[in-house]
């Protein structure tokens, strides 16, 4: 049995909630690759299988670190490197308080941690390679982000609205002071 399993058996009968691991101070030497892969949906998929238990998932998701454009599951003592396919959260709930300037838009995660977009937790819209279509995505902490679901999406787009921005007037929507554009306001006209 790895560190790392032995660490998350100790994790998961651990009492009480208790705050994320500290793994962006952790440097533990790299011991290869956990046949571990994060698909595009969420599903964390062990070799070969999915991982069921809800619980051990969550566990993973806190000792997750980013290191350039590899992910890894880290201990005090050892990192092993896992295969993420797009990003390793998925942004699966949204919550919606106040209006205008004091909005808070709170999404909750397929892994349970729960962030409000603003200026640490940024809404941003990449191109997808494969579909070409713009995919808008949260982040999360330390360089992990949450693809937002498509249901979620629709949701986030329904609270839209226009604003003059220093780019010309942009579709997008507020949250904790902070307007995070989707679009040419003009682009999402004609597609009306």
């Amino acid at each position: 049995m790895t560190d790392l399993m032995r660490y998350a058996a100790a994790l998961e009968g651990a009492p009480g909630k208790k705050g994320l691991p500290p793994v962006e101070r952790w440097d533990p030497p790299y011991c290869g690759e956990m046949n571990l892969k994060i698909r595009r949906d969420g599903l964390w998929i062990h070799e070969g299988t999915p991982i069921g238990r809800a619980r051990l998932v969550r566990l993973f998701s806190t000792v997750l670190k980013r290191e350039g454009d590899r992910y890894f599951l880290v201990t005090p003592v050892e990192k092993l490197g896992i295969e993420v396919e797009d990003a390793p959260f998925l942004a699966v709930l949204m919550r919606s308080d106040g209006e205008d300037e004091a909005r808070r838009l709170t999404f909750v995660t397929n892994v349970g941690d729960e962030v409000v977009a603003g200026a640490d937790h940024e809404i941003v819209f990449r191109t997808h390679e494969e579909t070409g279509e713009a995919t808008p995505y949260v982040h999360v902490r330390a360089g992990l982000w949450a693809l937002v679901a498509r249901p979620v999406y629709y949701d986030l787009v329904a609270l839209g609205e226009t604003r003059k921005t220093e780019r010309g007037e942009e579709f997008g929507v507020m949250s904790r002071s902070v307007f995070f554009p989707f679009a040419p306001a003009a682009f999402v006209k004609s597609e009306s």
